[in-house]
């Protein structure tokens, strides 16, 4: 069985646009559920004790980066450098495949204007059918986890992908999608989930490049890992930007 691990950057919100970061990310890892729940999960565990001494600490961008909950002495730049150099590695060591949507909130409303669906929504289509494609043909092939974000999102999230199941998508017939996903299932950041961890360390990269930022390694080793085609191309595959 595969799992698609997901994660965003950015806030979907339309009718509030950061100038500095007008867009809604959504993206994660297509992996393999045994490989994610052992080999992946204790090199995690052994990545984190080796650093910190203890596999408890939740890797998270947002604590990373303002250096708390944990990742305090981040701020030496020693131990910046030897962390990030190892994180580097880990990730590029797992095996997994990166799917991702980007919005561009500021082009989609004017594009768009009252019709315009929410980014997260409209982003989940869009990754359920790639999560589909990569399956095949396989009753009960995979499972979507995601992040929980409160309780009314929550909901609103689990009534869209009700409605996925019962309309499906332009692209995807709902039986298609009922018979290959299991079903949508929403944990907390807390749960200390290796999966769910990747996926929140992948979606960050793919923000700063798509704003323009100086690339780093990290989107290098993420763009290696970018769902292709036969031809090794991942726009469309592995990274879906809207509007088009």
């Amino acid at each position: 069985m595969k799992a698609l691990f997901l994660d965003e950057s950015g806030d979907h919100n339309l009718l509030l646009i950061d100038p500095k970061y007008p867009l809604f990310v959504l993206g994660g890892i297509i992996v393999d559920r045994d490989y994610a729940d052992n080999a992946m999960t204790q090199q995690m565990a052994a990545f984190k004790r080796g650093l910190f001494g203890n596999d408890e600490i939740v890797l998270h961008t947002a604590d990373i980066t303002r250096n708390r909950n944990g990742f305090e002495r981040l701020k030496e730049s020693g131990f910046r450098e030897e962390f990030y150099g190892k994180l580097n590695e880990l990730i590029s060591s797992l095996k997994f495949q990166v799917v991702a949507c980007v919005i561009r909130k500021d082009a989609h409303l004017a594009r768009y204007q009252s019709a315009a669906l929410d980014p997260y929504l409209l982003s989940l289509e869009i990754l359920a059918e790639r999560f589909c494609r990569a399956i095949g043909d396989v009753e009960s092939g995979g499972v979507i986890v995601a992040e929980k974000r409160g309780s009314l999102l929550d909901r609103q999230l689990e009534v869209a992908w009700l409605n996925l199941k019962i309309k499906g998508t332009r692209f995807l017939a709902a039986s298609d999608l009922e018979k290959r996903v299991t079903g949508l299932n929403l944990r907390d950041k807390h749960a200390n989930l290796a999966g769910l961890q990747l996926a929140d360390l992948v979606v960050s990269p793919i923000g700063r490049h798509m704003l323009g930022k100086p690339d780093k390694e990290d989107w290098r080793i993420v763009e290696s890992k970018m769902r292709k085609d036969r031809d090794g191309n991942y726009e469309g595959f592995g990274l879906v930007v809207l509007p088009k």
